[in-house]
């Protein structure tokens, strides 16, 4: 990844409108920011969430509130806590999706 030039930037993530991305059970709100080609992402998945597909884009999610269960397609599942993160690269392992059964806010990168 590479960021490209960009003046020191300040996010209040409360002031970035969410949109509304239903899952096969549940809801994902995200606000999104665009950095070039890079999404940087304050992501809210309501309890019972339940990725609507599996993911082969790289990302870095790092757990903030809740519990969240990361699922790759070979079957291993991973469970993370706030304070704890994943790091893939794309198409680097099993396409992977996301379920929390308690809400999960996360931050992304990809």
């Amino acid at each position: 990844m590479k960021i490209p030039t960009l003046p020191f930037t300040v996010t209040d993530w409360s002031a970035v409108p969410a949109t509304e991305h239903p899952g096969e059970q549940g809801k994902a709100y995200w606000r999104t920011l665009m950095i070039g080609d890079i999404r940087v992402r304050q992501v809210e998945y309501t309890p019972g969430y339940l990725a609507d597909h599996w993911c082969d884009r790289g990302h870095i999610l790092l757990v903030l509130e809740g519990e969240l269960e990361s699922e790759l397609k070979d079957g291993r599942k991973f469970t993370l806590s706030a304070g704890m993160s994943y790091q893939v690269s794309d198409f680097g392992d099993a396409a992977h999706r996301s379920f929390t059964a308690t809400g999960a806010k996360l931050f992304i990168v990809d």
